[in-house]
């Protein structure tokens, strides 16, 4: 009889509520994607190098001239001066950097430390590699993490800890004294971090994005995944990579070219050019996303709602308790299917399911896709 490697996972919940949506006529704020179009110039340059002829496999660690615009950007923005040729490479998204990473890290037996609520391909990427997720849980309102309770789950099995910041699901972005505890923790045990930065320059209020490139003793240990699916509102396109020390770029890239070998070929040119000529795109990121979360949470303002804090990605959190006594994925149901709006429970990205009621709104959407949907929750 065959034998299930995964026998308790079934579809997603991002795939779930979508549907849902879709059955439903509803507008769907569940799903991480943009509703919006990528940069004229990417879609432009993709054009123009697929009619050009670039169409065959790419170097297997990526164009050239991406890695070097990837370094540029680095440079720029964490003042990282890294070799492109030994430390960068193009995946096909960032899940595919995720799943590469933990491959190359985690040996049979091995714990890996992740932080509940997570993104949910961390845990079968750890069982595929024989390892065994220890989930630390975070909690609302505030989703801090207890350093204190992390070192306290840490064993001589310990291999990883599994970071995200600016973080999927809560908004949270780590602070000097986050980067600090987990230097102290990697150092101290001998371990290693993956870094999930796929919303990196997506943070609020003048917060600065602290990437564990910035600081070299934490860098030396790390795998940093990134996401142009994220940055250029193009998520179909499957666009990702990886950034480490070149020792462990060589246990990367062996795994690498076993998966996918290389990635899309016409859009890392395109994406070259796009970094390359419209830097400024980067730059007004966080801007851009600052003024859908405002207009989301002042829209949201007289409902009965409790609006968490979002200082980064492009999610908001909302505690429903005085709204429904429901869990959430039955909240969540009841949403989409008597309300008109699609939103994501929270308690699917715990291995232990919280009972906080809060769910979680997608706000890269248009702005009348936004009001619409505010209009409706400050009816319930």
């Amino acid at each position: 009889m065959f034998e299930s490697k995964l026998p308790n996972l079934g579809t997603s919940i991002f795939s779930q509520m979508t549907a849902l949506a879709n059955k439903h006529q509803a507008l769907n704020l569940s799903q991480g994607f943009p509703e919006f179009d990528a940069p004229e110039l990417l879609k432009k340059q993709l054009n123009h190098y697929v009619l050009e002829g670039a169409n065959q496999y790419a170097p297997s660690s990526g164009v050239a001239k991406l890695q070097q615009q990837i370094a540029a950007l680095i440079a720029r923005k964490y003042h990282n001066n890294i070799n492109y040729e030994q430390q960068v490479t193009v995946t096909s998204g960032a899940t595919e950097a995720l799943f590469v990473a933990i491959q190359a890290l985690v040996k049979e037996g091995d714990e890996v430390v992740v932080f509940d609520p997570a993104y949910d391909s961390y845990q079968p990427a750890i069982e595929l590699a024989g390892g065994r997720s220890v989930h630390v849980a975070l909690h609302a309102p505030d989703y801090k993490i207890d350093w204190q309770a992390v070192a306290d789950v840490i064993t001589e099995k310990t291999r990883v800890i599994i970071i995200n910041t600016p973080h999927n699901p809560s908004g949270k972005i780590f602070k000097t004294e986050d980067i600090n505890a987990l230097k102290a923790l990697v150092t101290k045990h001998d371990l290693y971090v993956i870094s999930d930065e796929v919303y990196e320059h997506i943070t609020f209020d003048g917060a600065l994005h602290l990437s564990a490139l910035i600081d070299p003793e934490l860098f030396a240990r790390s795998f940093v995944i990134s996401s142009f699916g994220k940055t250029f509102h193009s998520t179909g396109w499957k666009m990702g990579y990886c950034v480490a020390p070149a020792q462990l770029m060589v246990e990367f890239r062996k795994i690498h070219q076993y998966v996918t070998f290389s990635s899309f070929t016409p859009a890392q040119h395109a994406l070259a050019d796009m970094l390359e000529l419209e830097p400024e795109h980067v730059d007004e990121l966080s801007c851009f996303y600052q003024q859908k979360r405002d207009l989301l949470s002042e829209a949201l303002a007289q409902s009965r709602f409790k609006i968490l804090p979002s200082e980064g990605t492009y999610f908001l959190l909302l505690d429903y308790s005085d709204v429904s006594d429901l869990d959430d994925v039955e909240f969540c149901q009841w949403l989409v299917e008597q309300a008109g709006v699609a939103a994501v429970p929270l308690s699917v990205f715990y291995n232990s399911a919280s009972s906080d009621k809060v769910i979680r709104l997608c706000f890269a959407k248009n702005d009348d896709t936004l009001k619409c949907a505010a209009e409706i929750l400050c009816q319930l």
